[in-house]
């Protein structure tokens, strides 16, 4: 191993088998975010989908709408929603997994590209997420689709590997996911205006946590999670990277997603998906191989 050159042993390390625990994780948590977020929309889906609620006007040859879809009958977008939550649970169950997961992924894209008003970052990154766990051999661990291979088979054993890439992808997604969020904060206002992050706050979102911590946390202690947070962001391929700073970004990650999920009503469901891809990707492999 030590003969062979630097960028084939880069190579071997980055795409050798992976522990499939972690992918499984993905396919069980991040569906169930996903749906939580969007459970408001797919209880009303002919005002979310069809011509009865409000749509926004096409923008013909606009750079800001690159696809512009119409609104469908409102019995269409009942179809779209229970297609769409079905799949998504199924997808987190592993039941069919190979005929839900692309199901779900190809719903949620359209829903995003569907409603543009309302595609916050859930949404957009959840397609992300749903479409690479179609492509990925999930599905075998702590899944119906596991559980039925070993009614019919008593000797079958769950695989423990899986391909490096598709538990890689979500390893990368989030540092660089990370950094571009540091990196737009830090073009903004976050380098020069220490109170950024304190008047983020008192907007509509504000929960009564939030209200506490705006009036009691003295104004260095909002300055000091700022910097931290954008330090966070933009060196996290860095904390990530490094074998002996992973663990303490991720503890820090998801001690940041606790409270902007905390403080930002329905910011939530996004701090728990993070938190789900958080511990999917980098939590102790010894503790997480313990699952069934």
């Amino acid at each position: 191993m030590t003969d062979r050159p630097f960028y084939e042993r880069w190579f071997i390390a980055v795409f050798e088998p992976q522990p499939i625990v972690r992918l499984e994780l993905v396919r069980i948590l991040a569906p169930l975010a996903i749906l939580a977020f969007l459970s408001s929309r797919l209880i009303h889906p002919d005002d979310w989908l069809s011509s009865a609620g409000f749509r926004l006007p096409a923008l013909e040859g606009d750079w800001r709408q690159p696809l512009s879809l119409p609104p469908i009958p409102s019995a269409a977008a009942w179809g779209v929603a229970i297609v769409l939550a079905l799949s998504g649970l199924a997808t987190a169950a592993g039941a069919l997994t190979r005929w839900a997961s692309p199901v779900f992924a190809a719903l949620l894209a359209y829903v995003t590209l569907a409603d543009r008003l309302e595609a916050f970052t859930v949404s957009k990154l959840g397609t992300v997420i749903a479409i690479a766990l179609a492509v990925s051999p999930c599905g075998f661990r702590i899944s119906v689709d596991g559980w039925r291979r070993r009614r019919r088979d008593k000797t079958y054993v769950a695989p423990e590997l899986c391909s490096g890439g598709s538990v890689r992808f979500f390893q990368l997604m989030l540092p660089v996911f990370y950094f571009s969020s540091g990196l737009c904060k830090a073009s903004g206002d976050w380098l020069h205006d220490p109170l950024v992050l304190w008047s983020h706050v008192h907007d509509s979102y504000q929960t009564s946590i939030a209200w506490f911590a705006a009036n009691h946390l003295t104004a260095w202690m909002w300055t000091a999670m700022q910097y931290t947070a954008l330090v966070f962001e933009i060196g996290a391929p860095i904390w990530f990277g490094l074998p002996w700073t992973r663990k303490y970004a991720l503890v820090y990650g998801i001690a940041m997603h606790t409270l902007i999920g905390l403080m930002f009503g329905p910011v939530l469901w996004f701090a728990l998906l993070m938190i789900s891809l958080l511990v999917a990707s980098y939590g102790p492999i010894g503790r997480l191989r313990r699952l069934p």
